[in-house]
This record gives structure tokens, sequence and C-alpha cells, in this order.
């Protein structure tokens, strides 16, 4: 997920009963959510660094304790008086938990099994932003301060917002649970026709950051990938949305693309002839689940003689 989806969560388990444990919650979590997303240094290496290290040691299961004890330290080198450091490890081991448990919701996934696997895993049923998490995030931070301000002015004691932040927590767990059938339903929408004459070898469909019925349906048959744009649960199929993208007789070899097909689960290959030098090529390796190509943020791009 996004850091502002981390952040908010930070909060808003800290108002949920954490900060009960040690009094430094919200700074620990706050940092522990966000903390194994520091691997975006990575990207100073170049994209096959990027590529390499990105959600992968430290969204691993072997590193939270270790990124947990991290934020620890930092966290009580800062604030030593009255620090413990033992509840304080707890609540940070929490709060790097929930980074890799939302990052394995969404379409990008984690290698949470590194180093013993450099496998990706994903379930694609929360987008890399939700804006209704968001929604639901900001109200667990918002909806105490306004109480706290309505109760000043009718002179009423002021709550503390732990019930609002359980009850915010609670309907998050819902909504993610909602996702995963709705995933499901759409999958099963996907595997439930013939495409071009065949069973599709595999299907995924990828989830939108605002209509939860709204979904991008994916295709594989022997020879080619399809595209569905809007593949929507509250409508008939319609099968006219589609893009098809045939696979090529031979793929390239080499980096960058040998890097890029370890991350890339549907890709695509799109092969342009340069006007010079004569026989050139432009080659693009997309992967299909952030876009077709020429518009997936996810390309590589080499120029073949």
């Amino acid at each position: 997920m996004d850091n502002l989806t981390h952040t908010l969560s930070g909060v808003v388990l800290s108002r949920g009963g954490l900060n009960r444990i040690s009094p430094h919650a919200t700074w620990l979590l706050v940092m522990a959510a966000n903390a194994p997303d520091l691997d975006v240094i990575s990207r100073l290496g170049g994209q096959s660094a990027y590529l390499q290290y990105h959600r992968g040691p430290t969204h691993s299961l072997v590193a939270i304790p270790l990124v947990a004890l991290l934020v620890t330290v930092l966290v009580g080198a800062l604030r030593r008086k009255g620090f413990s450091w033992r509840k304080a490890y707890v609540v940070s081991l929490i709060g790097v938990a929930s980074n890799p448990l939302f990052d394995l919701a969404n379409s990008y996934g984690v290698r949470i099994l590194w180093p013993f696997s450099r496998q990706w895993v994903n379930f694609d049923f929360l987008a890399i932003f939700d804006v209704w998490i968001w929604l639901m995030l900001a109200l667990g931070i918002a909806g105490p301060w306004l109480s706290r301000t309505v109760s000043r002015e009718i002179g009423a004691p002021a709550g503390t917002g732990r019930g609002m932040a359980i009850f915010v927590l609670c309907l998050v767990g819902l909504y993610c649970c909602g996702k995963y059938l709705l995933h499901e339903r759409a999958v099963a929408v996907l595997e439930a026709r013939i495409y071009r004459g065949e069973v599709p070898r595999r299907v995924a469909a990828m989830p939108s950051p605002v209509n939860p019925f709204r979904w991008v349906g994916l295709v594989e048959g022997s020879g080619f990938l399809e595209r569905y744009s809007s593949v929507n649960l509250l409508e008939e199929f319609d099968p006219s949305s589609d893009e098809v993208f045939y696979k090529p007789e031979e793929t390239p070899r080499g980096e960058p693309f040998r890097s890029f097909l370890e991350f890339a689960q549907w890709p695509v290959w799109r092969v342009t002839p340069l006007a010079e030098p004569e026989g050139a090529v432009r080659v693009e390796l997309s992967d299909l689940r952030f876009g077709p190509p020429g518009s997936s943020p996810f390309t590589v791009t080499a120029l073949k003689p």
C-alpha cells in the first residue's frame, strides 16, 4: 500500500489501544508501519537494483523482527525517559508487520519468504492505494477530534477516541473481507468464458482504487494475452472491452529483461521497427497488471540492431 495508508493505520492502531501498552505508541507505530519501505533507496542503484530489493528483504518474515528492533532503538534513543524497551518492541513489531500484511493484499505484492524464496506473493484484492481505506482511517483520526470539540462546547467530558478507532479498524477489516469476496467473484466471471476458442490458462482481476465493483481482467491463452479494462460486477460482462496482445515467437534475452521478468507476472512484449539504423527495432517489455504497453509505469525498453 501507499505510505499515507501505512501512516494513518499506525495512528489508528495507537488510538485503538496500543497506546495503553506504550506511551510512545504513536511514534513507534507511524515509524514502524513505514520502515520496511526504506528499501526505496535501492532506486539509487538503478532499475535492476530497485526490482531486486524493493518489497523484498525488508518486507520478509525474517526481517520483521529486525526492522522492529531498529525502530525501537531509534525511538528509545530519542525518548529515554519512561521508555519500556520490551513494551515498545511489541508495539513496533505490530507496526512493522502491518506493512507487508497490507502489501500482500495488493497487486504489487511482496517477497514475503525472502531469502528462502524469491517468489512474489500477492492476492490482488486491494489497489496499491484505496480511497475507501483512506476515508475510513481518516475517520478514525478526525472523528475523535470532532467529538472532543463538541464536548468542549457543551461542557461534557471528552472521550479518548479509542472506541472510534476500534470501530474503524473493524470496518477496514470487513471492507478487506468484502473486497476479497468481490475479487473471487471477478475471477470466477473471467474463468467462466472461452477465449479465442480455448479455455484460459490463467486469469487475474486487478482492483480499482475507487469502485469496489470494477476490476481490470487479465486472461492468458496459449499464444495471447487479453486485457479487459472494465469487469463490472454490477453489469453483464462486456467482452468487447478487451485488448489483445500476441506472444512473440522468440523473446529477447539479457539485461534488463532478465531482472524485470523475475518481477513481471503478466509480461507483454511490443516490438517496433525503427527507421534507422536499418533493421533496428525497439523492444518493450511491460507488466500488464499496471496497464497496457505504452501506459504501464513498469516497462523496460531496449534497442536491438
